[in-house]
């Protein structure tokens, strides 16, 4: 079976060609090819001479992303299915706003955390994807941002299908690709992982010097009520999961964003408020309500806008930094939450 050679590290690629007789100028610049120029084939790679094309063909294996499914919304989201080497398919989408576009990657196909209110976790996890396949959705998604508006992606969002925290190891190396100087070259800050709370994971990301901005998908402010709608809570409490962002703040400096979909009659009451601002008070952090998208099977509803905006202002009186974002792409299920390959 051939290796695939985007698993190579820099040091191991030289390695491989010099088992190939080939000088190590010749690794460097198949390295470029890949994580600089993001190419798609051997046969881009124009400054090898097509003998060694050939030789690198026949050894490795090349497994890039490809294009799939293309959903356009009305209000400018482009929703992408993509399809993997081994014929599974994965979502993410671009979102493009007045003064940035930001891409939404996927980090597994699937989900094993079954949240009740995400389409993603309706389906079973097949597997995780590799760092080059977190990467070439990146540069997908930025194709159609130079489309749309003729700028390069501004953001990343690691929020879409699956938990990055489940897929460390790769997630963690597809942002050194993206972030590094050798790759796409954007500042970390830029770049924005989501988790519903793996505690080891959040440990090990401060342990490890990571300086991008750490999201908790939150949604429920106690343990109660989130244990109904969230099963990870069991296995990791909010009092680990408040001490271990604390951690990573302690590390990096980064406020934390709670994240926080206001549901109908469960927890958009004042009282949740409270229990919200007393996490804020806990670690420096700000808060995004995110709209409830309907998911078919789920029986969580939309919180009413007067219970929002009350929840909100609630908030702000006790100088909570909150925003209230707007949902994209509902008309092709891009939205948050409802990423579930339907079109597969």
């Amino acid at each position: 079976m051939k290796n695939d050679i985007r698993k190579f590290s820099a040091e191991e690629m030289i390695a491989e060609f010099e088992k190939m007789g080939e000088p190590k100028f010749r690794a460097k610049q198949v390295h470029e090819w890949l994580w600089k120029k993001s190419a798609r084939s051997f046969e881009e790679m124009t400054n090898l001479s097509k003998e060694l094309r050939a030789k690198m063909a026949e050894q490795f294996s090349f497994y890039s992303v490809t294009e799939n499914i293309v959903q356009k919304s009305l209000d400018g989201t482009v929703k992408l299915g993509m399809k993997l080497h081994d014929e599974r398919l994965v979502e993410g989408v671009m979102i493009p706003d007045d003064e940035r576009s930001t891409a939404c990657v996927s980090s597994q196909v699937g989900c094993t955390l079954s949240c009740s209110f995400c389409a993603t976790g309706f389906l079973k996890r097949e597997r995780n994807l590799e760092a080059g396949e977190i990467y070439d959705q990146v540069v997908l998604l930025n194709k159609h941002a130079l489309a749309h508006s003729g700028k390069p992606l501004t953001n990343i969002v690691y929020m879409g299908m699956g938990e990055p925290m489940l897929n460390y190891d790769n997630v963690m190396q597809s942002i050194r690709y993206i972030t590094s100087p050798e790759g796409l070259n954007m500042a970390q800050k830029r770049i924005t992982v989501s988790t519903s709370g793996i505690v080891r994971g959040i440990r090990r990301m401060a342990d490890e010097g990571m300086k991008f901005n750490l999201a908790l998908s939150l949604h429920a402010p106690t343990d109660e009520k989130r244990n109904k709608i969230m099963d990870i809570n069991q296995s990791n409490p909010l009092d680990e999961v408040m001490d271990a962002l604390n951690y990573f703040y302690e590390k990096t400096g980064n406020k934390i964003t709670f994240e926080y979909i206001l549901f109908d009659k469960f927890n958009d009451f004042i009282e949740d408020a409270e229990h919200l601002f007393d996490l804020t008070e806990r670690v420096p952090s700000f808060v995004n309500i995110i709209e409830f998208n309907n998911v078919t099977g789920v029986d969580l509803r939309k919180a009413k806008r007067e219970n929002r905006d009350a929840f909100v202002a609630h908030l702000r009186n006790k100088n909570v930094n909150v925003a209230i974002r707007r949902s994209r792409g509902k008309d092709i299920d891009a939205a948050c939450g409802q990423l579930a390959n339907k079109n597969e």
